[in-house]
This record gives structure tokens, sequence and C-alpha cells, in this order.
């Protein structure tokens, strides 16, 4: 683990070492010292923190995706910055798990149990398929297409688990945002990482991206994100227009996603399963096939975890399965 504060470093180690599957094997004070040791090391994952002196973790997470690629679990209090959380989940971490209570956080035994799932999940990583993002060149202030210019004909449902916004950011740059549709996804994000994170997302893509909130109305050219636990579906408010309605969290929010678009779109919704861990989403989709929509499912050899779609295409409930760049053209030829 990388972390410049010698309480973290201690902390982390001591909160990993507890669990009998995990051998902490080094630590390191900075992104320089970090760069060394993986190299020397080759661990199956690595904790990084961000606000280091001499190499910061971006700096960081770039050289070691490009001389020695290794899943990596960022472990940060700048969750509140949304250049920072953007830019390492488009470079292709598998999470940023914010510190409680900032850069030394005395409780960090709070974010134990999730920092133990991270870390385990991480060493099961498709290392091939994780890559960084390549967006688009456009002016930061890029004015985005007004919605009301734009019919809302289909929508578009997104769901994928852990390792999946790295996914979500490549399709949605690459989907054109003239298209007759809103786009909502479900994902797995911490809820304090997901307003900076979709801020600074709204600012690379042409695409309007919001976080989604109980009572949105749902506008073509806009991507609605919205974390697993925030049990948010596709409804009709009191005016009979396409709204995101808040319920309970769904113990499978995927297919609560997926069968509440078809509830509401019939034949005009699609729904995507992308990369994740678990078994959700595959009850969703079937139920889009039964209401005439498509469902489509990303190509196991392509997902950083297979789990998801390989449930849901073994199931028989994927109309389509496209490895990850083809998702793009097939979505946009639904509707032109």
């Amino acid at each position: 683990m990388v972390d410049d504060a010698a309480f973290m470093r201690r902390a982390v180690a001591d909160i990993l070492s507890s669990d009998d599957d995990i051998e902490v094997v080094e630590t390191a004070r900075d992104g320089l010292e970090g760069l060394a040791k993986v190299e020397s090391l080759r661990p199956d994952v690595i904790t990084l923190d961000i606000d280091m002196p001499r190499m910061d973790g971006l700096t960081t997470i770039r050289h070691l995706m490009i001389e020695t690629p290794v899943p990596i679990v960022v472990l940060s209090s700048l969750a509140g910055d949304g250049a920072i959380t953007f830019e390492a989940l488009r470079l292709g971490v598998v999470d940023f798990v914010p510190k409680p209570s900032g850069a030394v956080s005395a409780d960090i035994d709070q974010a134990r149990q999730k920092l133990l799932d991270r870390v385990k999940m991480a060493s099961a990583v498709n290392m091939h398929n994780i890559r960084r993002v390549q967006l688009p060149s456009m002016p930061v202030a890029q004015p985005k297409k007004p919605a009301d210019d734009l019919p809302l004909d289909y929508l578009v449902t997104l769901g994928t688990t852990l390792g999946g916004p790295n996914t979500v950011i490549r399709l949605i740059s690459q989907l054109p945002p003239e298209l007759p549709t809103a786009v909502v996804v479900v994902q797995e994000i911490a809820p304090k990482v997901i307003d900076a994170f979709v801020q600074k997302f709204d600012e690379q893509v042409p695409w309007h991206v919001a976080v989604g909130r109980d009572g949105d109305v749902l506008q073509a050219g806009t991507c609605y994100i919205s974390p697993l636990g925030a049990g948010l579906e596709i409804g009709t408010n009191q005016e009979g227009l396409p709204c995101l309605v808040a319920k309970s969290p769904a113990v499978e929010p995927l297919n609560a996603l997926f069968t509440s678009a078809a509830n509401v779109f019939h034949q005009n919704t699609v729904g995507v399963l992308l990369t994740g861990t678990g078994n959700d989403g595959a009850s969703g989709l079937a139920q889009i096939q039964h209401a005439s929509g498509v469902s489509m499912a990303q190509a196991v050899d392509t997902c950083v975890y297979p789990n998801l779609t390989d449930n849901a295409i073994g199931l028989g409930v994927a109309d389509v399965v496209l490895e990850e760049p083809q998702l793009p053209d097939a979505i946009t030829a639904l509707m032109v």
C-alpha cells in the first residue's frame, strides 16, 4: 500500500493483514517509492493514496498502467475533487474508496469491510481489459444541446457493478448525444464520490451528465447516473411523464432498473449489461425481451469482471452480445 502518512500505512496494513486471505508484502511513502516496489515485488493489488509528495497518485497510476499494470484501489480523502475522482476512474482504477475523515483518518477502521472487499475483488480483475479512456477533445465549457430540441422516443439503461465506471465513461463518450433517448446508468460507485465524478464527466463529453435524483423528468440528451444503493427506478409522474422514482434500495438494483424501464418504455427500451461482479441484471433483461425491447450484453472476453454478462448470456436473455467497442454503434443503429 502507498500512502505518505505513516499512521495510514500502519492502519491500512493492519486492516488488510487482519484477513487471512490477504498478505501485505510492503508499503511505500510516495509514488516514486511505490513504482520501484511494484516493479520488484509484482503484487497482485495495490492500494494508493492520491495526495502525496514527490509523485502524486494520479501520476503514479499513469506510470503503473503503462509500465507495470496492476489492479489499483484508490484510498483517498480527495473524493470531493471531481477532476481527481473522474481521472482516476478514467485511467482504470478498480474503485475509489474515500477515507472517512481526511488525509490522516483516525477512524479509517470505518472503511474496514469495504477496503477488504475491494482488495479481494481487485485481485480477480482481467487486467488485459483495463485501459484508460481516450476522450474526444472538446472545450470544457462547450454548451450542451438543449433537451427540448430532442424527442424522448427511447430509453437506454446501462447496468454495471465493480469496475464499471471506466466502461461507462468510454461508452457515453462515443455515443452520439443527438439520439432521441435518455440514458440511465446504475453502477457501483461510492455515494461520497458520485457528485464530483458526475460534474467532471459532464465537462468531458457532449452528453449532459447528471446525478439521477428522485422525481427527475427524463430528457433526451441527458445521461443520469445513480449508485447501486440509491433505489432509483423508472416510473411516471402525475403528468404521465417518464421520470426517476426513488424506492427502497433493491436487493438486485440492475434487475429493478431494467424491469421498471420495460414497464414504461416497452418496445423502445434498450437494456445494456456491462462488466461486473455478481449475477444481477439477467431477469431484468428478460423483462425487456418480454416487452419487445432490445437486450444487450458486453462480450465476456472484453469484461474487466465477466460474472454479470456471463450469467445473462448463459441464460439466453441477451438479444445482442458485442465486444465493448461495438456497443455505441449498435445502440445508435437502433434509433437512426
